[in-house]
C-alpha cells in the first residue's frame, strides 16, 4: 500500500511539473502588414515572408524572457495597400494585444495607422515605407530602419546630374504619400543642382493607361523621367514609352519600382536598359549577412524574392532583441529599449538617431542589364 501510494505521488508530481512548464511558456506575437492583395501583393509577401523566416528562427533559440520560455507567432494581416483598411487592421491589432508590428510597405498607409499603434502603446518598425512624415509627430513607438525618401530622392537627382550629365527631366508621381514625397525631393534637388524639370504629371496607383501623360511629355523632349510610384504602374509605363519611340529617355524611380518583378512587367521593353533605381540600404553583397540570408529565404521561398524581405526579418529580431534586453515582451517596458538598439542584423548595424530613423542610413542604385536588376557599386 506504501509503495502504491508513492507511485501515485510521483504521477501526481509529473503532473503538477507539465502543468507548470505549460504555464511557463508565453506566446508572443509580431504581425506584419502589407498588401497580400491587389497589383502590389508581390511586394506584402515578400515583406510577410522576411517576419515568418525571422519567426522560425527566433523559435529555434529557445528563448527565455521574465522566466518563461517564449512561443513567437507571426500574425499576417493584409492591408491592401489602402489607408483605410490599414488603419482598420491597426485598431485589429491593437485589441489582439499582439507584442510588436513590422509594418507597413506604403507610406499611405503607414502615416495614418503609426497614430493608432502610438495611441494603444504597440511598437510598429517599417523597413520599407520612407516618406519622412512618418517618423516627424515623434511617437515613441514608430522607428524605421531603412533610409527614408530625403535619401532616395536626392540621391538618384544627384546621380541625373553627377554621372548621366542630364539637363532636363519630366516628373510623374502617383499622388499616394509615397510617391508624390519622394518626386518632389527628387525635383527640388534636380533644381537646386542646375537640373530643369521641363513637366510635372500626375497619375494614380491603380492607373495602367499613360499615354496621354508620356505624350504630353514627350512633346518637351527631356532628357530622363522620373517617376514617384510602384511597379506595376511603372512595368506598363517603360511599355509604352517604347511605343511613342521614348526608349532612349532615362528612367527614374525609387524602391517602389526597383525590383526583380520590372523587368516581367514591362515585358522587357528596350526602355528598361535606361532605368535606374534607388533602394534604402545596401545591396544583398554588401549586406553583413545578406548572401547566406538570401540563400537560405530561397530554400524557403522560392522565387518570392522582392525587396524588403531582409529588412523586415531584421525588423522582427529588432523587437525580440529590444524584448531580451528588458526582460519583458510588454510593449510598456521595451518599447524604451528600442532606442539604445545596437542590434548586428543581416542588413546593417542597426542604431537609432533621436527621432528614430537610422542612423548612417545608406542607398543603394541598381540598372537594369539584360533584363536584370544589377546594383552599381
Amino acid at each position: 500500500m506504501q509503495l502504491k501510494l508513492t507511485l501515485v505521488a510521483v504521477a501526481a508530481a509529473f503532473v503538477a511539473a507539465g502543468t507548470a512548464s505549460a504555464q511557463d511558456v508565453q506566446v508572443v506575437k509580431i504581425a506584419s502588414v502589407a498588401p497580400m492583395s491587389g497589383g502590389q501583393a508581390h511586394y506584402g509577401k515578400d515583406n510577410a515572408n522576411g517576419v515568418v523566416l525571422a519567426i522560425e528562427d527566433l523559435n529555434k533559440q529557445n528563448i527565455v524572457i521574465g522566466g518563461k520560455k517564449i512561443k513567437w507567432e507571426a500574425v499576417l494581416e493584409d492591408d491592401a495597400a489602402d489607408p483605410k483598411q490599414g488603419t482598420a487592421v491597426a485598431q485589429k491589432l491593437c485589441d489582439m494585444k499582439v507584442n510588436g508590428v513590422v509594418a507597413p510597405l506604403n507610406s499611405g498607409v503607414a502615416i495614418p495607422s503609426s497614430k493608432v499603434y502610438h495611441e494603444c502603446g504597440i511598437p510598429m518598425v517599417t523597413g520599407a515605407a520612407t516618406n519622412p512624415d512618418i517618423t516627424k509627430p515623434g511617437y515613441a513607438e514608430i522607428f524605421r530602419i531603412i533610409a527614408n525618401d530625403s535619401s532616395l530622392g536626392s540621391g538618384l537627382a544627384k546621380y541625373a546630374h553627377d554621372t548621366l550629365k542630364l539637363k532636363t527631366v519630366a516628373v510623374i508621381d502617383d499622388r499616394t504619400a509615397y510617391g508624390q514625397g519622394l518626386a518632389d525631393i527628387f525635383a527640388k534637388t534636380a533644381e537646386s543642382l542646375g537640373m530643369k524639370v521641363v513637366d510635372r504629371q500626375f497619375t494614380n496607383d491603380k492607373a495602367t493607361d499613360f499615354m496621354a501623360i508620356l505624350t504630353a511629355i514627350k512633346g518637351k523632349k527631356p532628357d530622363g523621367i522620373f517617376y514617384g510610384g510602384m511597379d506595376p504602374q511603372a512595368g506598363p509605363m517603360l511599355r509604352q514609352m517604347d511605343q511613342l519611340g521614348m526608349s532612349n529617355v532615362k528612367f527614374f524611380g525609387g524602391d517602389g519600382i526597383c525590383t526583380l518583378k520590372l523587368a516581367e512587367l514591362s515585358a522587357n521593353a528596350k526602355s528598361l536598359a535606361n532605368v535606374a533605381c534607388a533602394e534604402g540600404g545596401a545591396s544583398l553583397q554588401k549586406m553583413p549577412g545578406g548572401l547566406e540570408w538570401k540563400k537560405r529565404y530561397d530554400e524557403r521561398f522560392p522565387g518570392e524574392f522582392q525587396v524588403y524581405s531582409p529588412y523586415k526579418y531584421d525588423a522582427t529580431m529588432l523587437l525580440a532583441d529590444a524584448m531580451k534586453r528588458a526582460d519583458s515582451v510588454d510593449p510598456k517596458v521595451f518599447v524604451p529599449k528600442l532606442i539604445e538598439s545596437n542590434y548586428k542584423g543581416v542588413t546593417s548595424t542597426i542604431q537609432f538617431e533621436p527621432n528614430h530613423e537610422i542612423k548612417n542610413p545608406s542607398i543603394t542604385i541598381s540598372v537594369y542589364k539584360d533584363g536584370k536588376k544589377t546594383p552599381l557599386d
